[in-house]
C-alpha cells in the first residue's frame, strides 16, 4: 500500500478562522493532516519569530479526526515547532498555509504571516503553498478558493514542484462558477501609500492607527494583480533569494577603497 503524504496546515488568522477550516476540509482528501496554527490572529507579522519568551503549544479538538495544535507564537514559529518538535521524526511532504482572509498578491508577500509560514517550510526543503482569498470578511465564501486549492494540491502531490519550493496563490473574490482558471505569473510591482490616523485614548494619550491604500503598476500584463482582475487565480513561484542580480555589475564601483 502507498503511504499517505503527511500534510502540515497552518495560517496567520488563527486556528479558529474559517479559512483554515476550509483548507483542512480539502487537504484531508489527500493524506494525513496535522494542524499547528497560532492561537490568535497574526496578520502582518511577516517572518517574525519569537526569541525573548518561551513558546507554548496546546492540543486542540477543533477539526474532526484531525490532529490539531495551537501555538502562542507567530506563523513562522508554528512551522519551526512542527518541523523540529511535533513532527521531528517524520517527513513532512507538503505544507499549506491559509486560506488567508485577504490578498497576499504583489509586495504583500513581504508582510504576510500566511506566506512567511509557507516560506519557513520551504526553507526546510518542504514543498509549500500559501493560499489567500481576496475577501477580508469573516463570513467569506471559500468555495472558489477550495476548488483552486484542491486542483493545485492534487497536482503538487502527483507531480511535485518544479524549480521552486514555494508558491504564492491568490484567488479572486468571485462565485466558484465565475473563476475562469489558474494562471502562473509574476509578482506585480506595487506599493502602499500609507496614512496614520491620529487619535486620543480615554487617558488623553495620543495614538496612531495605520491606514492607507495600495497602488499597483498596471503596465505589466502578466502579473498576479492583472490576472486576479481578469477573474483568474494567480500562482507566483516564489523564493528566498532577494538578490537583485541585474545590479551586481553596475555597482562594481563600490568595491573601490
Amino acid at each position: 500500500m502507498n503511504k499517505k503524504p503527511l500534510i502540515l496546515v497552518t495560517n496567520d488568522d488563527g486556528i479558529v478562522a474559517p479559512g483554515i477550516k476550509a483548507l483542512v476540509d480539502i487537504v484531508k482528501e489527500f493524506g494525513e493532516v496535522v494542524v499547528l496554527a497560532p492561537d490568535s490572529p497574526q496578520s502582518g507579522k511577516g517572518h517574525a519569530i519569537t526569541l525573548n519568551q518561551p513558546l507554548r503549544m496546546k492540543k486542540r479538538d477543533i477539526f474532526e479526526d484531525i490532529e490539531s495544535y495551537e501555538c502562542d507564537g507567530t506563523p513562522a514559529d508554528c512551522v519551526k515547532l512542527a518541523k523540529n518538535v511535533l513532527l521531528r521524526d517524520r517527513t513532512i511532504d507538503l505544507c499549506v498555509s491559509g486560506i488567508n482572509h485577504g490578498s497576499n498578491a504583489s509586495i504583500n508577500i513581504l508582510y504576510s504571516g500566511t506566506m512567511s509560514a509557507a516560506m519557513e517550510a520551504s526553507l526546510e526543503n518542504i514543498d509549500s503553498v500559501g493560499f489567500s482569498l481576496l475577501d477580508f470578511a469573516f463570513e467569506a465564501d471559500f468555495s472558489g478558493a477550495q476548488k483552486v486549492a484542491r486542483s493545485i494540491i492534487g497536482n503538487i502531490l502527483k507531480e511535485g514542484l518544479r524549480g521552486t519550493k514555494l508558491l504564492n496563490v491568490n484567488i479572486p473574490k468571485l462565485p466558484v462558477e465565475e473563476i475562469k482558471g489558474i494562471k502562473i505569473c509574476t509578482q506585480a510591482s506595487g506599493m502602499w501609500i500609507e496614512d496614520f490616523q491620529k487619535g486620543e485614548d480615554p487617558r488623553g494619550e495620543e495614538y496612531y492607527w495605520l491606514s492607507g491604500k495600495f497602488i499597483v503598476d498596471e503596465e505589466h500584463k502578466d502579473t498576479d494583480i492583472y490576472w486576479l482582475n481578469q477573474g483568474y487565480a494567480s500562482v507566483v513561484p516564489s523564493q528566498h533569494d532577494l538578490t537583485h542580480y541585474k545590479s551586481i555589475a553596475g555597482l562594481g564601483y563600490l568595491e573601490d577603497l
